[in-house]
């Protein structure tokens, strides 16, 4: 029987080596937890070493945050033109890179510049693992492919603060940016050597000896060979990144735009400056560090807990109801607490709630966008929502420094914006 190349992969129990490839995208994510949020874990360090206000640290804090938006919008297409396996290589290369060099700043203009060239290769290859992960699932392994990659990403923030804490330990800021260059750099190797290129790329490209690259990254995959190729889309049906902005979809992708950017406002307050705001109440950096840790874990149980959800009541109210949740706990963390335990389940509830409606925002662009242009409006939500997002930080170190906000005026300001995000989902259709 005539097999393509998506029959083959989805009909077939996965096997062996496709969960190494997708076990080493889900790492890739976790490496992404860890790599935006070092920053965050060594706040404290560069702002004691440097002096530095709270107002500039969260211009550094952010840096990252702008270079995924642009490498997400920028880079993202290069998984669909070049490949996703060299991309994936590519953007590893610029993010260790940029992190070796984080470890050289002496200042924090030259740190800056670091954590924007690293935050562009980390959102250039989020586009990537995503798609290696969808494309090489099985139909009954994809889901569990995908929500494990998913909550990759707080895992690996909360190993990594663990791990953090400890390098801490010897008040050395810079150990946690050369710790995150080494990690990213083992990387490299592990993906050469185990992800193939993906069959769907091949087939999308329709080179000549496009049927024979297929097969070649099926035996790697330890898969049956395909027999034909599907049919070639007709030039009219290719999509354009102008169709997320037609009359039918335009309002869709506005309301989700601008909903993902104001959460990630609320979302990126309490993980770029939780450990900040802990070490100022008298805490040690290691102990600062162990904070957000919880964070992720909260973020982690939330994340898991919320697919559960989401079967049953659907995508927009669950949404909804943990925007609203977020928005309290962040108030609430505004309070402040007497004891690191107390900073700990603080945090522990911002994480879960708030990464709980950023699962649902993803869930949301899935069946909100239609097929055709699901990737484009997905990467341009999630591009933009960064780019938006990286005024989290500076906002935040504004409203400390500048406008003379307590801690719990800059929350309530801070939390604001998931009360935003919920507001303008309660203006989506019934149907999305």
């Amino acid at each position: 029987m005539s097999q393509t190349p998506r029959e083959v992969i989805e009909q077939t129990p996965m096997g062996v080596r496709q969960w190494i490839a997708v076990v080493l995208m889900i790492a890739l994510n976790a490496l992404d937890g860890f790599d935006v949020l070092s920053s965050a874990f060594a706040a404290p360090g560069i702002a004691k070493e440097w002096g530095i206000q709270r107002d500039a640290l969260g211009v550094v804090l952010s840096m990252e945050l702008v270079g995924m938006g642009f490498g997400s919008i920028l880079l993202g297409g290069a998984a669909d033109r070049f490949g996703r396996r060299p991309t994936i290589l590519g953007c590893l290369l610029v993010m260790a890179t940029g992190m070796w060099l984080a470890t050289t700043s002496a200042s924090p203009s030259g740190l800056a510049l670091w954590r924007f060239i690293t935050g562009l290769g980390i959102g250039g290859m989020l586009a990537a693992i995503n798609a290696v992960t969808a494309e090489f699932s099985s139909l009954k392994g994809r889901s569990l492919a995908m929500a494990l990659m998913v909550i990759g990403y707080p895992i690996g923030a909360t190993v990594g603060g663990t791990i953090a804490g400890m390098l801490l330990k010897g008040g050395d800021w810079r150990l946690v940016f050369e710790f995150g260059a080494i990690a990213t750099a083992v990387f490299i190797p592990l993906v050469f050597l185990f992800v193939p290129e993906t069959p769907d790329y091949y087939v999308t490209r329709r080179e000549p000896d496009a049927l024979d690259k297929v097969n070649a990254s099926l035996r790697k995959l330890a898969l049956p060979l395909a027999t034909i190729l599907p049919p070639a889309p007709a030039v009219v049906d290719k999509p354009s990144v102008f169709d997320i902005f037609k009359p039918g979809l335009i309002r869709t992708t506005l309301l989700f735009t601008l909903g993902y950017s104001f959460h990630a406002v609320t979302f990126y307050y309490i993980l770029k400056w939780s450990p900040k705001i802990v070490a100022d109440f008298g805490y040690t950096q290691p102990e600062a560090a162990s904070v957000l840790v919880w964070a992720n874990i909260g973020g982690a149980t939330g994340g898991a807990l919320f697919g559960f959800a989401m079967h049953k009541f659907g995508l927009k109210w669950p949404t909804i109801a943990m925007l609203v949740g977020g928005a309290i706990a962040v108030v609430a963390f505004g309070f402040g607490r007497e004891s690191l335990d107390g900073w700990k389940m603080a945090v522990f509830f911002t994480g879960f709630t708030t990464n709980a409606a950023i699962v649902g925002f993803y869930a949301l662009f899935a069946k909100g966008f239609p097929t055709h242009v699901r990737a484009t409006g997905t990467g341009f939500a999630i591009g933009a929502g960064r780019i938006g997002a990286a005024g989290s930080p500076i906002l935040a170190g504004v409203l400390f420094t500048q406008a003379g906000l307590g801690l719990l005026g800059v929350s309530v300001v801070m939390a604001m914006g998931s009360v935003v995000a919920a507001l303008l989902l309660l203006m989506l259709r019934k149907e999305v």
